[in-house]
């Protein structure tokens, strides 16, 4: 019968590296007492890592350089939300580097979000500052995450920065089923922008 660290680590190792995770994402199936217990033993052993207070990642490990890469802060930033039952939104730099217009990561990342103003310094390898700001709910209250990201990241540039090139790097990263999904659910954007998502999925205004 498998034990409930196992059955942990096999949880964890399905998510792949990378995944940041608290003791929530397990309570509904493990005591607390248990989680804690579990997680101290995978810290000790170097199975994950603690990047903040109840915290704590799966890195991943460069072969090149022989050593674990910075916390995935999206994938922290993740973790937060789900903790606290927030709802985030990348803000419009952190959704620049998350859909590959940008390759400059901000030493501060800034989160919209529905929960209150909350600021984080993560991890000592890479190290982070975490940023949530509290928003209006029209602003991170898009269904699907890619709508929020592309909406973000088009209001960063503004429209006058927004070509072809753009366009395409965007479109690349949404199959035919999410081009569909963001179409509906971007349709209370901005002018300019909601046009701009038009192009984007391949339907002409």
């Amino acid at each position: 019968m498998q034990t409930i660290e196992n059955k942990i680590v096999s949880r964890i190792y399905g998510r792949g590296r990378g995944w940041a995770f608290g003791a929530n994402d397990f309570s509904a199936e493990f005591g607390r007492s248990t989680i804690d217990w579990v997680f101290y033993n995978l810290v000790a052993s170097g199975t994950i890592r603690r990047v903040y207070r109840g915290i704590y990642d799966y890195p991943k490990y460069s072969e090149l350089l022989e050593q674990e890469l910075s916390p995935d802060f999206d994938q922290v930033a993740q973790a937060f939300a789900r903790k606290f039952n927030w709802r985030i939104q990348p803000s419009g730099d952190v959704a620049l580097n998350l859909l590959g217009l940008s390759t400059q990561v901000p030493g501060r990342l800034v989160y919209l979000s529905d929960g209150p103003n909350r600021q984080y310094h993560v991890g000592d390898i890479g190290s982070f500052t975490l940023e949530f700001k509290k928003s209006a709910l029209k602003d991170v209250g898009f269904k699907y995450r890619e709508s929020g990201l592309i909406v973000q990241a088009l209001k960063a540039l503004g429209k006058e920065r927004v070509d072809e090139s753009v366009i395409t790097t965007i479109r690349k990263q949404l199959d035919e089923s999410a081009r569909k999904r963001v179409l509906q659910d971007t349709v209370t954007a901005t002018g300019w922008v909601y046009e701009t998502i038009k192009r984007i999925c391949g339907e002409r205004g």
